[in-house]
Order: structure tokens, then sequence, then C-alpha cells
């Protein structure tokens, strides 16, 4: 399955060291234009931007339709808008954190996963401790709701914890 991923989800994976995940999951994963210049351009020497324009894998692909990136830029910001319209120009499934993208996203119809979706699944296989993996993400600065954080007991079979 194709794959495209908004900036954060890069950014927060690099962090704990675990971007190679992406690669492990889905072999190649797309980027729009304006998130390689997120992440590497503007990144420069923060977490993400060495690993990202390195990555052999991370395909940075042209976005088509400008009209709907201009369209989304009304309540996105360009790399979000970016990104959801290259998964629908490709098919492919959105790796995106934002909220508010993801409302849009999920609107249109994209299947959607996210940094914390990509952890549950490497867990579920055994590559990772889910606690402790979640616990290291939101110490370099991840922002994840109290909902969510409440939640996602419930969708991790592979942690123990007690209620």
């Amino acid at each position: 399955m194709n794959v495209v991923s908004n900036s954060t989800p890069l950014i927060a994976l690099s962090r704990i060291y675990k971007l190679s995940l992406l690669k492990d999951y889905f072999g190649e994963v797309y980027i729009p234009r304006e998130v390689y210049e997120e992440v590497v351009t503007h990144g420069g020497t923060l977490f993400g931007a060495e690993e990202v324009s390195t990555a052999e894998w991370l395909k940075v692909k042209h976005v088509k339709n400008r009209i709907a990136v201009e369209s989304l830029s009304i309540a996105l910001d360009k790399g979000e808008a970016e990104t959801i319209v290259l998964a629908m120009e490709t098919g492919s499934m959105l790796l995106l954190d934002e909220g508010d993208g993801r409302r849009i996203a999920e609107s249109l119809g994209l299947k959607i996963t996210g940094t914390v979706g990509i952890l549950l699944l490497a867990a579920a296989d055994g590559k990772l401790e889910f606690k402790k993996t979640r616990d290291e993400l939101i110490e370099v600065g991840f922002r994840l709701s109290e909902k969510e954080y409440k939640r996602i007991p419930r969708l991790d079979k592979s942690a123990s914890y007690k209620s």
C-alpha cells in the first residue's frame, strides 16, 4: 500500500529514532515538495532534516492539483494541504497527525493513520514496547490530547495496563 506523509510523523519518528518503521511497513513513502521543504530546508539542523534528506525510500512527488491545494490552504498549512491532495491523486493512505487535517481528510474519504498508529502497529508486531515508546514520544514534545492518551490503552493489545 502506498502512503503519503506529512511532516509531523517524519519529525516525531526521527526524534525517537523510529523513522525506519515507515520503510519497514510501506517500502516507499511519498512526501509532497512542501513537506520536504518544511522538514529539510526550513528544518536545517533539527530532527528529521538529515534523516529525510538521506532516506532514499522517501520519494518527493509534485502535487498536480494546485487549485485543491490553495483551497485547502485556507484552513490548513500548505504542507498538510499538499499531503492531502497528493494522497487523493495517488490513491494512497495518509500519514497525518493534526486534528483539522485529519477531519478534512476523513470527509474526503481518505484512509488515515498517524504516528501513534505506526507505533501501535510496530508494538503489535513485537518491534517495540508501546508504552515506553509512547512516553519517549511525549518526552520529546509530541502533543497527545488527554482524550487520545486515555483511548490508546484500549487500542494497544500488546501493552499491559492497569485500569
